[in-house]
């Protein structure tokens, strides 16, 4: 059996376009967090606002692990929708504009790391 990323709770093995692109249609269905998990214990957070996105890497569950960072950004933006319908505000620098995050969930996807030229913050 072939090793990669999934949705998580799911079976089904995902190339980085198929989860780029579940991220944006689950965001147009209203489901703004979207979790993938790797075979490897791995996990990638995905919470977006429809416009910006905070982008997450844990190593395992229980892993406070690193988040995608703009480190150019400024103010702040909610309408960060949990799937336990907690609603978020977050700093702009601790989130990217949607469509980066899609990149790196792409590249991230398809060869295990983030793209270059992405600044990250450790949580840990």
């Amino acid at each position: 059996m072939r090793d990669g990323w999934r949705l998580q709770d799911h079976h089904r093995l995902l190339t980085g376009t198929d989860a780029a692109e579940l991220v944006r249609a689950r965001a147009g269905e209203g489901q703004f967090e979207t979790w993938f998990e790797h075979d490897h214990g791995r996990l990638l957070a995905v919470v977006t606002n429809g416009t910006r996105a905070l982008i997450m890497v844990l190593d395992e569950p229980g892993d406070a692990g690193k988040h995608a960072i703009d480190p150019m950004a400024t103010d702040q933006q909610g309408g960060y929708v949990l799937s336990n319908g907690q609603h978020d505000t977050y700093d702009n620098r601790d989130t990217v504009p949607l469509e980066q995050a899609l990149v790196i969930v792409e590249h991230l996807v398809n060869h295990g790391r983030p793209p270059t030229g992405v600044d990250w913050h450790v949580d840990r």
